[in-house]
């Protein structure tokens, strides 16, 4: 997907020159499709070369912070995908480690790895640009116009994603993952949120507005008594999530310093495709932002063979009966636009618009919430 984004813009801003992977069969056939001149599985080789000044990282979660410390050691700018970083296990942990290590813990040592980043970027100089496409979605800028528009204020913001599993075996453990749905995709929702609260406040007070405190509750509701009944009627599972020791469903709840507050509910046991939105209740309005659903395009096919030949979306089960494929999804979820928007701030040595400093919140805000699900009760934020 970034490199379909990347090849949308002038040559003059951006060319790939190389790309590393775990094998050297995956990064040759890489380099071959997308035409790129150099392949090899040496990260320090990819870092040394003197044409390169952007590497844009997009390996498993449990690489993210030493990957980025290691490309701004080396001079390098970093386009990383979400999350920054978590918790992943030490080697003094049982495992699996979502069931035995104490969230308290894990809180402290994602904080300390989010942090080793920023500070590896600080102190090389090198811009940071954190790949939250929400951020950049055409609905989430016209959310953003609009408040702008009105005198209002934002009383509550309420984000929800839910589709029904991820694609990734590794995906079902912590030590791979950092946690569930509540850092996989709540990277999103949690970080959509705390952007328009500061952005806000930046708009009305000339400060951010900050999170203050978390509520969290989680659960596995694919192992479940409710879920082993249906097995057992011979239902059929179209849900792919099966953890481990991760859960599949978070509820969490923010409070802001201005005493408005955010809700977002998550889940991998949700039917029917991918499912993102956002809603601000504001004191002179409502404003709803959906960036996945649209009826630009409509579709009905008896049989789900009927059109297999042509993409519709992101985490459909079945193109039968009535759908709705996404005419540009790139475009429409803020792909294209958070490239773009990388690509021109490193150019003029700006910030972008979703940096280090939100990559980091939304590290602290969802390692609260896991904190707050183990214990029962509302957690502090530092």
């Amino acid at each position: 997907m970034h490199l379909a984004n990347y090849a949308k813009l002038p040559r003059e801003l951006v060319a790939v020159r190389g790309v590393c992977s775990r094998t050297a069969e995956s990064a040759a056939a890489l380099a071959k499709e997308h035409q790129i001149p150099f392949a090899t599985t040496d990260y320090d080789a990819l870092l040394a070369r003197k044409d390169i000044d952007v590497v844009d990282i997009c390996v498993p979660p449990a690489l993210h912070h030493e990957f980025a410390i290691r490309a701004a050691d080396a001079g390098k700018h970093i386009i990383m995908e979400k999350p920054l970083t978590g918790y992943f296990g030490t080697a003094g942990d049982r495992e699996p480690i979502g069931l035995h290590v104490k969230r308290a813990k894990m809180r402290e040592g994602a904080h300390k790895n989010a942090e080793a980043v920023r500070e590896a970027v600080r102190r090389n100089g090198v811009r940071f640009c954190y790949a939250e496409n929400w951020v950049y979605a055409p609905p989430i800028d016209k959310m953003r116009r609009l408040i702008a528009a009105s005198k209002g204020s934002i009383l509550e913001l309420r984000a929800e994603e839910n589709h029904s599993g991820s694609n990734s075996v590794f995906s079902r453990d912590w030590k791979s993952t950092g946690g569930g749905v509540l850092l996989r995709m709540g990277a999103h929702s949690v970080g959509a949120l705390l952007h328009l609260k500061q952005w806000e406040g930046n708009l009305r007070l000339g400060k951010g507005i900050r999170p203050v405190s978390v509520l969290g509750d989680v659960a596995d509701l694919i192992h479940t008594p409710a879920s082993d009944r249906a097995r057992q009627a011979g239902a059929h599972q179209w849900i792919s999530a099966n953890p481990v020791d991760v859960e599949n469903w978070a509820n969490v709840s923010i409070s802001f310093d201005d005493g408005s507050r955010g809700h977002i509910i998550l889940s991998d046991v949700g039917l029917g495709g991918l499912n993102t939105r956002v809603t601000a209740y504001m004191t002179d309005g409502v404003i709803k932002a959906n960036m996945t659903s649209n009826d630009a395009i409509e579709t009905y096919a008896p049989d789900a063979s009927g059109f297999a030949g042509e993409y519709f979306t992101e985490k459909l089960e079945t193109r039968a009966g009535w759908n709705r494929p996404s005419c540009d999804e790139d475009w429409f979820r803020g792909f294209s636009q958070e490239i773009e928007d990388f690509v021109t701030a490193i150019h003029e040595n700006r910030e972008p618009k979703s940096g280090i400093d939100l990559a980091v919140e939304c590290v602290d805000v969802i390692y609260a919430a896991y904190q707050s699900a183990e214990t029962g009760s509302r957690v502090t934020l530092g």
